[in-house]
């Protein structure tokens, strides 16, 4: 008979989308001590420098959005105030430091590299997936108080299988576990083992790591009907690996005809700034000229559609809700009244 065991424990990492026996899912770092959040979009900055295609002029204005990038870390951090007004205070961060990247780094350029290689770089679009850990504090979602967590982007886990047949002359059942890229999530990491032996030998069993999301996003720049379908499947291997997680699709801009998702299982499609901009005249942003003539419209543009505060504070309310009510504890349902 095969064995089941999971625990959880220590956080460890690997790289790898579907892991083999004794690999490991790669996991967030621990929430405790906002300086050491994962830096995905600091990382993307600092390898920009090292990029040999990065144009000279660009090098200055560069290690200038570093500078700027550290200082929006450190503000970010030195925050001191609680609940709602520490939502807003890190909205306000953001736009401001959006708006240094997207206008004075990639706008400005007088050259096209950085407007065109800006989805390949992640430049603009990994700001995000490192500003939304930063709203995972117990000073702004209080049931987060002394609860054992990590948060970031991870590889959550999505199916198990067995990759082994009755015949087979291995001693060990082929454990696989299957893992899907999330920008951000809230969660912990999963310890499991499987074993012909009901003593778990370990010449006899297969032990993996994994990371359970809990809560899970997707984040996107712009958000088309594909990414949208794509979602849906996403959405619901997660939600039948772990029914407790709740899924959520974040987009800036939406590219496309709002769709319901009711019947999916997508918690909510928040859309932080607004409709995309057309193909029309985003064809001409390439071109430095342009850019340089057109630059007041597209600033005021910005201006007029940052990270809206209201949006955010719908999701940070919904983890909110769902924290708050989630108990898969059925010892006392019929007490409690629900389950």
């Amino acid at each position: 008979m095969t064995h089941l065991e999971g625990n959880i424990d220590e956080v460890t990492q690997d790289s790898t989308l579907e892991d083999v026996a004794g690999e490991t899912a790669a996991v967030p770092d621990v929430v405790s001590d906002p300086r050491r959040r994962s830096t995905p979009h600091g990382s993307k900055l600092r390898e920009l420098l090292t990029n040999e295609k990065l144009p000279k002029d660009d090098v200055p204005r560069v290690e200038k959005a570093i500078q700027r990038y550290d200082k929006w870390i450190n503000s970010m951090a030195d925050l001191t105030s609680i609940g709602d007004d520490k939502v807003e205070q890190l909205v306000d961060l953001l736009n401001n430091y959006k708006k240094s990247i997207e206008v004075d780094l990639i706008w400005d350029s007088s050259n096209s590299f950085l407007y065109r290689q800006k989805g390949q770089l992640k430049i603009d679009n990994s700001i995000l997936e490192e500003w939304f850990p930063w709203l995972v504090d117990p000073d702004i979602i209080e049931s987060l108080e002394g609860v054992e967590m990590t948060t970031g982007p991870a590889k959550a886990f999505s199916a198990a299988y067995f990759q082994s047949t009755l015949l087979d002359k291995k001693d060990h059942p082929g454990l696989m576990l299957r893992h899907k890229d999330q920008d951000f999530t809230i969660g912990r990491p999963a310890y499991v083992k499987a074993s012909f032996s009901n003593n778990f030998d370990p010449r006899n069993t297969d032990s993996q790591t994994t990371y359970i999301a809990y809560v899970a996003a997707e984040l996107k720049t712009n958000l088309d009907k594909t990414m949208f379908q794509e979602a849906v499947a996403t959405s619901h291997d997660l939600s039948v690996a772990a029914p407790g997680s709740h899924y959520f699709l974040i987009c800036e801009y939406l590219d496309m005809k709002p769709i319901s998702s009711g019947g999916t299982d997508i918690e909510e499609v928040l859309v932080l700034r607004g409709k995309r901009i057309g193909s029309q005249e985003r064809k001409n942003y390439a071109n430095p000229k342009y850019r340089q003539e057109n630059r007041q419209s597209y600033v005021d543009r910005f201006d007029e559609n940052p990270v809206r505060f209201d949006v955010v504070m719908r999701f940070v309310n919904r983890v909110r809700s769902i924290l708050s009510k989630n108990n898969s504890d059925l010892s006392d349902a019929v007490e409690r009244g629900w389950f």
